[in-house]
């Protein structure tokens, strides 16, 4: 799955335009690499995003097609956040 997608339906990000737009401003790493939108991540992989002054780190636990917003947090485990 791509990686803009992902964190649309993650919940991460709220559209996937967002997601789209700090992949192409380089906000968006996967296992320490800077990533396009277009990038297929899949399980294990650690995703940080940059958010100004902070950031927010992941590791990707689960990946589907569709998710109830209950079930969200199944997705992924935050490992790490610096505000």
């Amino acid at each position: 799955m791509r990686i803009d997608k992902f964190l649309k339906i993650s919940r991460i990000l709220k559209r996937r335009a967002v997601a789209n737009e700090a992949c192409q401003a380089g906000k968006i790493s996967v296992n320490g690499k800077v990533v396009k939108p277009s990038y297929n991540v899949k399980v294990g992989d650690v995703v940080t995003i940059a958010f100004g002054e902070g950031e927010l780190t992941f590791r990707i636990d689960a990946i589907k097609e569709t998710v109830k917003k209950e079930e969200v947090s199944s997705l992924y485990t935050i490992t790490g956040k610096q505000w």
